[in-house]
């Protein structure tokens, strides 16, 4: 599970920040809730999401670490996917990180 205030990876949404964990609830669950994690995109501070944190489709992991991140060359970064490569870039540029 992840934390408040965390850094993460979704593959959707590249790297976010989750914001809160609140529970959410519908007619169909009967009141109990579900919780969801509130993600904010780094990129785009436009786009937001609420993710269940358990079951959800959608991959989300921690950030690589800034070993990982500095291993790779920088003609190798720019094969790589956008998110990913905003990832690498973010690990690597990001105080709050270090």
């Amino acid at each position: 599970m992840f934390e408040k205030k965390q850094f993460i990876y979704s593959e959707t949404m590249g790297v976010c920040k989750v914001v809160d964990i609140v529970k959410l609830s519908t007619k169909k669950d009967a009141g109990e809730g579900i919780y969801y994690y509130h993600l904010k995109a780094v990129a785009d501070k436009l786009q937001d999401a609420y993710i269940p944190v358990e079951h959800h489709e959608v991959q989300l992991r921690e950030l690589i670490s800034k070993e990982e991140a500095s291993s790779y060359k920088e003609e190798d970064v720019k094969k790589l996917p956008l998110l990913r490569q905003e990832e690498i870039a973010f690990v690597l540029n990001d105080e709050k990180l270090n």
